[in-house]
């Protein structure tokens, strides 16, 4: 089977690093079409062996991209498209519908309650989503609380199957080598309390919140990785804090890193932390916290709808709570004066491993091009 995928851009981001974690584990001969920004994710895909090209797309408007795409899809040959994210998913089905391959698979990565990738939702984003739908074989829903909002938004039920984000599950088992490692690298004393996050530093993710929690547990110390518009806020919040000293703001981290990748991969930096924390109200899945326990850490969540879709038993090291900074302070004490130690690998790890996520996506290919399913395991 010869399958092209279409996406936005390839910087680093959830979505972008999805699609590579899937390429390495699907049984197709796959291609990658990049609409904007070819960037570090690109560069890992291709060093996993996976062609990717830039289409070159200006902006949203760029209706000169369509023809661009429908003649590479043409001339491809591909047996099916899959498209991901909200331009992609619009210019990728048109162009496949023009390019005459009527099997057209589209996973909807980032669609909340109020902002689709970020961004506010509107009634023209609805319009043109759902008019693009119309011209692909089915929407893959990362979460139930996703294929919720799809149906909600008018997208046939019918026409949504649900393949959840994964993980690759055992690179991120805990290593006290790489704990001390990876803290010595970073100048955090071994004996410190970590609090750690991951995430875009956009207002969104809410990490101001968590710089101010954290000023205000004694001895505690955030470790932050990720990069956006938002970093020189967080600074400027924990200076104001008196936490400046107190704030490790890490950067992005590829993850699978890139083979000449310099720095702690991202199962070393959550093997440095002792609790985890996301403080987004609004998530789609919520793939940094199944990566935080399956790392084997505490996790306290404020919307995490991975964990949430599962028995409580599934997840027994996550905790949901409010959105108050005073709650947030409270939470992080108590875990710290319990000084829990590092948990056993949850159900909901296993559950969420790559893998299985890839096998269930492969069955849908199957279903889309030969009309008969793989069975599932």
């Amino acid at each position: 089977m010869k399958v092209l995928h279409v996406i936005t851009g390839l910087g680093i981001g959830g979505a972008e690093q999805q699609l590579r974690l899937l390429l390495r584990h699907l049984p197709v001969r796959s291609s990658v079409v990049t609409l904007t920004n070819p960037g570090a994710v690109a560069a890992g895909i291709q060093a996993d062996g996976t062609p990717v090209t830039h289409l070159g797309m200006t902006g949203n408007r760029d209706l000169g991209a369509l023809p661009r795409l429908a003649r590479f899809v043409r001339q491809g040959r591909y047996d099916l498209v899959h498209t991901h994210l909200y331009r992609a998913c619009v210019y990728g089905r048109t162009a496949a519908r023009l390019a005459g391959v009527r099997r057209v698979i589209a996973t909807e990565h980032s669609l909340g309650e109020t902002q689709i990738e970020g961004r506010p939702l509107s009634a023209g984003t609805r319009a043109l989503y759902l008019a693009s739908e119309r011209l692909g074989t089915s929407t893959v829903a990362v979460s139930p609380s996703v294929a919720r909002r799809l149906t909600e938004w008018g997208v046939p039920a019918e026409r949504i199957r649900i393949v959840p984000n994964g993980i690759e599950t055992d690179r991120f088992a805990f290593d006290a080598a790489a704990r001390r490692r990876t803290r010595q690298a970073l100048g955090l004393p071994e004996d410190a309390h970590v609090v750690g996050g991951v995430g875009r530093l956009t207002p969104g993710k809410r990490f101001d919140r968590l710089v101010r929690a954290v000023a205000s547990v004694p001895d505690a110390r955030l470790l932050l990785v990720g990069e956006g518009e938002h970093r020189t806020e967080l600074l400027r919040v924990a200076r104001d804090c008196g936490a400046a000293d107190r704030v490790l703001l890490a950067g992005a981290c590829e993850d699978p890193p890139a083979a000449a990748s310099a720095g702690p991969s991202l199962p070393e930096l959550l093997a440095a932390m002792d609790v985890f924390v996301s403080t987004s109200p609004d998530e789609t899945f919520g793939l940094a916290v199944v990566e935080a326990l399956a790392a084997g850490l505490p996790v306290l969540y404020v919307a995490c709808p991975a964990v949430d879709d599962l028995a409580p038993e599934a997840a027994p090291g996550a905790r949901r709570i409010g959105e108050s900074v005073p709650e947030l302070i409270s939470a992080l004490r108590g875990i710290r004066d319990a000084r829990l130690v590092r948990l056993p690998l949850p159900a909901a790890a296993r559950r969420y491993d790559i893998a299985r996520s890839a096998e269930q996506l492969m069955s849908l290919y199957d279903q889309a091009v030969h009309g008969t399913p793989l069975p599932a395991k």
